[in-house]
């Protein structure tokens, strides 16, 4: 026996109380009264909410400190800046991409799309990556030719302020966007804020660069470039890892282990086996198998697999739905199996 899918959201209590506002009122005239849709859509509007405010702040954060490093490249002709500032540049345009995903995530599902459109964050994701990787390759490439080409660093003490600026902008930026992808889930979030923190790391190699320059060592401002460049290569790795075992359904093997706890724990269950997770999106979907008393009505498996599914949405953060399939503890049930053993 399956259950149908059966989400509740993190956010209401266990005596399924229905918030107020115009918003559940309108919402109460297209939906009817059902945990299966209504609780689901509360929990994904609320991580999407999050995701875009905290995409806003970022941009707003990351332009400001883009522009201003921006003049100061044209008043010093320092490369590890340009560096520097491209990436900037490069880490606030990643927030259009992810912006779009959190607004495409938010539709039901539809025929075709039966899961929904979470999937839209780790295309998302890819995107991140990509404008990763174009930022390190021009910034390299800019290096490669001050060596070829060396140019005066001007201004010095402004080119430390600018390196300075851009290690606090985007350190700011880093914190707030992993520490809300961790909470809602979002891994393409929680890359593009590994992305910013690397931002900050290079700009106080600008600093680096400045002090160089200060010296009398000219060839510091290429130098601490190409150190950038590869900076940027080894968040590129991280990222990249991170939005490819999410499109290969990788979860942290303890959502596992506590997923197996809970159903282990709930009243009725004897045994549980074949418990998946994957990631759709920012919310979590679980399928497992649990073995019951043979003796057990049909009506009560059905009760006890919704109450399954309950304990897993309270106990598992992030998860949102699960389908349950119920099993006797009788060796009866071994002609049921093979009916399908030979498909799998």
């Amino acid at each position: 026996m399956n259950t149908t899918e059966h989400g509740h959201g993190h956010g209401h209590g266990h005596g399924h109380g229905h918030g107020g506002g115009w918003f559940s009122g309108v919402k109460r005239m297209f939906v009817p009264h059902s945990h299966d849709s209504a609780d689901k859509v509360d929990s994904a509007l609320e991580a999407s909410r999050d995701g875009m405010r905290c995409l806003k702040i970022s941009f707003a954060g990351l332009i400001v400190t883009a522009i201003i490093q921006t003049v100061i490249v044209f008043l010093t002709n320092s490369v590890a800046l340009l560096g520097d500032t491209l990436h900037n540049y490069a880490d606030a345009l990643t927030a259009i991409p992810l912006a779009i995903a959190f607004i495409v995530g938010r539709r039901l599902a539809t025929r075709a799309y039966t899961y929904g459109f979470g999937r839209a964050e780790d295309l998302a994701g890819i995107v991140v990556v990509v404008l990763i990787a174009a930022s390190s390759a021009y910034a390299g490439y800019e290096a490669v030719m001050r060596f070829i080409h060396p140019s005066e660093v001007r201004h010095v003490g402004v080119l430390i302020i600018a390196g300075v600026v851009g290690f606090l902008g985007n350190e700011i930026v880093a914190q707030y966007r992993i520490r809300t992808g961790k909470r809602i889930g979002s891994a393409a979030l929680v890359a593009d804020g590994l992305h910013a923190r690397t931002d900050g790391f290079t700009s106080l190699a600008v600093v680096l660069s400045a002090i160089g320059a200060w010296l009398g060592f000219d060839l510091a401002d290429p130098i601490i470039g190409l150190l950038i460049t590869v900076v940027i290569l080894f968040v590129l790795r991280d990222a990249a890892r991170e939005v490819y075992r999410r499109l290969m359904d990788a979860v942290d093997p303890h959502l596992v282990d506590q997923a197996e706890e809970v159903i282990r724990s709930a009243p009725g269950v004897l045994d549980v086996t074949d418990v998946r997770l994957r990631w759709l999106g920012h919310s979590l979907r679980a399928e497992a198998s649990i073995t019951v008393d043979p003796s057990t009505s049909l009506v009560d498996a059905h009760h006890l697999s919704h109450q399954v599914e309950h304990e897993l949405v309270h106990g598992v953060r992030r998860l949102t739905s699960a389908t349950i399939h119920t099993e006797p503890l009788t060796p009866d049930s071994t002609p049921a199996h093979n009916l399908l053993a030979h498909h799998r």
